[in-house]
């Protein structure tokens, strides 16, 4: 490994198109990162010997090597086997809570490496396995990898770990079984199918297991860590916020290694899923398969909608709030922001109460399950993989939460403008995919336009959103009223009942005509605004848009959080 260090970069990937990086063949750079093998492992002790002496083996430099073993309460306990990478370590998992989730946690709090590589204690890596993740993270550090695993029929005592180490040693781990009678991985399945996860859309964390598997601590602690409620599953769980604050997928088919015998969620696949079913549907709103069940709470919401209540009415925050939870998508959240702390019950005249329509508008959904009240709102809506930001005076209607987001998935894109004429001002709605705004933050220079980073990295769109996606609450609670059943009173007379429609009509032509020609003149600033933008909408256009959208932004807020 004579070649000079690989100068690193922030390459700003598109979508998960990670073939535009330039990574240097098995054996032609020189590392100078760190990688810290973090291993969760319960008993069989025969198993880790093998595993260990692979590692022992490994193309990367053994000073950058580090291999963490957590004993997730073996007895007897597990020891370091004799045939072991020079730095490694065994430390017994904290007694707060056992199983992989929190093995792995344990694990990676006691690394301290530049980049994870989990890796199951029953997984054979091949030699060049360890140098193979790390060629990745030399480049960017908001990559996950994914080996490359087979399974194969083991029994106890069929190899030793010396003869391991010299096959290792010699590039020749392949020969250790028999490749025709080895089995696919399912992920391995989905990479094939969707172009090395090329075309997989923002579905390509379902590839990652926790058999091989390494990113960098900072996406680590980014995403949130390990979930160690989740006894199992929790690979999965972890991958999807891993996307979700960012990350590129990537599976690297000379990261190989042999999985020493079958799953049990290959050995028992209906139990397991149907075990980690309830569990993961509450973590996963991506898996909208799951979520089939009408009238139905969910812990993660699929939509985060925040609105900001300050310096609006009580009537337009509870039409805007309730349009959102009465609409056909109701795997939805509602977020209110507000200065909640500033209501106290301290003595006042209730009708001329400086604060009366924020207190009105706490006491309407303090209660409400789906709804939260916070003072502020973070970057992104993370772990939800979107979130809809609706001015208040706005509703959206029943069916458009449910098209955006269809229309977004479709076209891949970061961001969903929606412009709405409403009193004299233009006022931006807006659904924002949250692994493009978590990508862009992480990716943008200093001073520069988060708008512009999310259109560069997935696209951004404007829509007219008069045209079908809103309306004003004004128009809401008309409607809402007009539908409710007239109290009974005294039969009209058909003469005066037709004299009432006539009239009536009248009055709907002449509105539609005014419409036809506020419609066209918005037609025409909608061409003129996106000629000069074409696609994304900078910051300051929308701050510029309507001072209720953004007055809360943050510097850090990518597209004003309303």
């Amino acid at each position: 490994m004579s070649e000079p260090s690989i100068r690193r970069r922030q390459v700003r990937i598109r979508h998960n198109d990670y073939t535009g990086l330039d990574v240097p063949e098995i054996g032609a750079w020189r590392p100078d990162r760190t990688a810290s093998v973090v291993i969760p492992a319960y008993g069989d002790q025969a198993k880790l010997d093998l595993v260990m002496a692979a590692l022992a083996a490994q193309t990367y430099p053994a000073h950058l090597l580090q291999v963490v073993v957590v004993d997730d309460g073996s007895s007897p306990p597990l020891r370091l086997p004799e045939l072991a990478p020079e730095h490694s370590q065994i430390v017994r998992s904290s007694p707060d809570g056992w199983g992989s989730a929190h093995a792995v946690h344990q694990g990676i709090i006691a690394a301290d490496g530049d980049v994870v590589l989990r890796l199951d204690a029953d997984v054979l890596a091949y030699g060049e396995h360890v140098e193979a993740h790390m060629r990745w993270h030399h480049i960017v550090d908001y990559l996950v990898v994914l080996g490359r695993l087979r399974y194969v029929d083991f029994a106890p005592g069929e190899l030793d770990h010396r003869q391991v180490h010299d096959a290792v040693s010699a590039g020749t781990a392949e020969a250790l079984f028999d490749a025709d009678r080895s089995r696919a991985t399912w992920a391995a399945q989905v990479i094939e199918e969707t172009g090395g996860l090329l075309k997989a859309g923002n579905r390509a964390y379902r590839a990652a297991s926790g058999g091989t598997i390494s990113f960098t601590p900072r996406l680590y602690r980014e995403c949130g860590e390990m979930n160690t409620r989740l006894v199992l599953g929790g690979d999965l769980e972890l991958s999807y916020r891993l996307a979700q604050a960012g990350a590129v997928f990537v599976p690297d088919g000379q990261a190989r290694c042999w999985h020493l015998g079958v799953t049990q969620m290959k050995s028992r696949n209906r139990e397991g899923t149907r075990y980690r079913e309830p569990f993961l549907t509450h973590y996963v709103p991506l898996r909208r398969d799951w979520r089939s069940e009408a009238g139905r709470q969910w812990r993660v919401p699929y939509i985060d909608v925040v609105i900001d209540t300050r310096g609006a009415s009580y009537e337009d925050v509870r039409a805007s709030a309730a349009g959102v939870l009465a609409g056909t998508l109701s795997d939805v959240g509602v977020t209110l922001v507000g200065p909640w702390s500033e209501l106290t019950d301290d003595r006042r005249t209730p009708l001329d109460d400086p604060l009366l329509d924020l207190r009105l508008i706490h006491e309407a959904f303090v209660h409400d399950g789906r709804v939260s009240l916070a003072e502020e709102v973070p970057p992104t809506s993370a772990p939800a993989p979107f979130r809809f930001v609706c001015p208040a005076g706005l509703t959206p209607t029943a069916d458009a939460l449910r098209r955006l987001a269809e229309f977004a998935d479709e076209e891949g894109l970061g961001l969903l403008l929606l412009a709405f004429p409403l009193g004299g001002e233009l006022f931006i709605a807006r659904l924002e995919r949250t692994e493009a705004v978590a990508r862009a933050l992480a990716l943008r220079e200093p001073g520069e336009d988060v708008v512009e980073v999310v259109h560069e990295l997935f696209g951004t769109h404007w829509l007219d959103g008069s045209e079908w996606a809103l309306v004003s609450t004004a128009k809401a609670a008309k409607a809402a009223k007009a539908a409710k059943p007239a109290p009974k009173a005294a039969a009209q007379k058909p003469k005066d009942e037709a004299a009432r429609w006539k009239k009536e009509a009248a009055r709907l032509e002449k509105e539609a005509a005014r419409l036809e020609k506020e419609a066209e003149r918005w037609k025409k600033e909608a061409a003129r605004l996106k000629r000069k933008v074409q696609a994304p909408l900078s910051e300051k256009l929308l701050e510029a848009a309507g001072r209720r959208v953004t007055r809360h932004r943050s510097t850090d807020d990518p597209a004003g959080r309303a």
